[in-house]
């Protein structure tokens, strides 16, 4: 009988953290390395944000929180939903947790039976099949295609549908894609899950303020209110705010799923840390101002490096609509042969020749479910970018 349990056997560890970590090992070797696996922005938190943690602490605001969160918190997260997204809650529809992935890891923990299906569309988040696995579902896979910009469509979600369906994870805009649903994209598939009522809808929208040019972001509930009462809504202070390292997701939904979800919270890590839920508080009820600035600067990163990979032989890479990632196909560069002498095989071949001859660490796609392909995050340095860029152009015209 082994120590180890048997559905920790079905999980793998992080692609994104392996190379991160891949990549700091090779630094730590004096390796010239530019690491691009990394999600969260090179900004700084906010000072008004960090003013408030800091506030809290000499108030003594120290001790044990309510579970779901601090009254204050709540009232925030409810005000944010109606000024943002027009969504209308009470408090005790929301909850507030450790980081998004808590969030979403409390409600498959807390609605999944043994044989429930959660369908998640390709690419996705690595996170999200090990975390159904981990919780007794079954991921069921919906494959998308460059061709349609990585987005899922209504016929493949029909498709995908069986009475086994509890759940559809929805992330727009995506991490790895970039891909970024419109309201016309939307209502299409919220069209498709009202006909299936079993179904119930978990948005990650955690990219919310990184949407480019004119596109406008929306959610799940807020274009088809019909929903509303089985999508649970989720964001998180991460990305938005730069709080990555201050762990604050939270998410807003029925009475009876939030009740739900707390209760696991409750037998698991009780109330997220009273510091941070008070920065929370300050960042999303505080000014908003710097938000476009640095949504800017994203903009721009994101255009040099569709730029300068599709200038690379053998990669194509689309112009994503949000977060700060892009997904280029290495699918030309498959079947050449490395300086190395080694074949590139695969998105994955593609990735550890990179980096062994040019130390630029990125993500290979098969880790999130689509391939061949490749994530690059394009939060930090513009600089950095540039000369990542030029690595890999240069690594693509070695490749005989």
């Amino acid at each position: 009988m082994g120590l180890i349990a048997d559905s920790l056997g079905r999980v793998k560890p992080s692609a994104t953290i392996a190379v991160q970590q891949k990549a700091r090992d090779l630094k730590a070797q004096g390796r010239d390395v530019i690491g691009l696996g990394a999600g969260e922005p090179d900004f700084d938190t906010p000072e008004n944000v960090k003013q408030a943690a800091i506030a809290a602490i000499k108030r003594g605001e120290t001790k044990y929180t309510p579970v779901p969160g601090i009254p204050e918190l709540r009232e925030a997260i409810v005000a944010k939903f109606k000024r943002e997204n027009g969504l209308d809650y009470t408090p005790d529809e929301t909850i507030a947790s450790t980081g998004g992935k808590q969030v979403i890891y409390n409600a498959l923990a807390a609605t999944l039976n043994p044989g429930d299906e959660v369908l998640i569309p390709a690419p996705y988040w690595v996170s999200y099949p090990d975390m159904v696995l981990l919780t007794g579902g079954e991921p069921r896979i919906i494959d998308t295609s460059i061709e349609n910009g990585f987005k899922v469509t209504a016929e493949a979600l029909e498709a995908a549908i069986t009475p086994k369906t509890k759940w559809i994870i929805f992330n727009s805009p995506s991490n790895p894609s970039g891909a970024a649903y419109t309201r016309e994209d939307i209502q299409a598939l919220t069209d498709v899950l009202l006909k299936h009522p079993h179904v119930w809808v978990l948005t990650d929208d955690m990219y919310e303020h990184l949407c480019y040019g004119d596109f406008e972001f929306t959610t799940p509930a807020q274009v088809e209110p019909g929903l509303m009462g089985r999508t649970l809504t989720m964001n998180g202070v991460s990305k938005a705010y730069a709080m990555t390292g201050w762990r604050l997701g939270y998410a807003a939904g029925p009475v009876e799923l939030i009740k739900a979800m707390t209760k696991v919270q409750g037998q698991s890590t009780s109330g997220p840390c009273s510091i941070t839920q008070w920065a929370a508080i300050e960042a999303l009820t505080g000014t908003q101002d710097f938000i476009a600035e640095r949504r800017r600067v994203f903009e721009e990163r994101r255009d040099l490096v569709v730029s300068m990979l599709n200038q690379a032989n053998g990669i194509n890479c689309p112009t994503p609509e949000g977060a700060f990632y892009v997904y280029p196909s290495c699918a030309g560069t498959v079947g050449k042969t490395a300086p190395t002498g080694n074949t590139i095989s695969s998105d994955e071949d593609f990735v550890t020749e990179l980096l062994e001859r040019e130390g630029v660490a990125v993500v290979h796609g098969s880790a999130f479910g689509l391939g061949p392909n490749f994530r690059i995050s394009y939060a930090t340095s513009t600089e950095a970018l540039e000369e990542a860029c030029t690595r890999i152009q240069r690594f693509c015209g070695d490749l005989q």
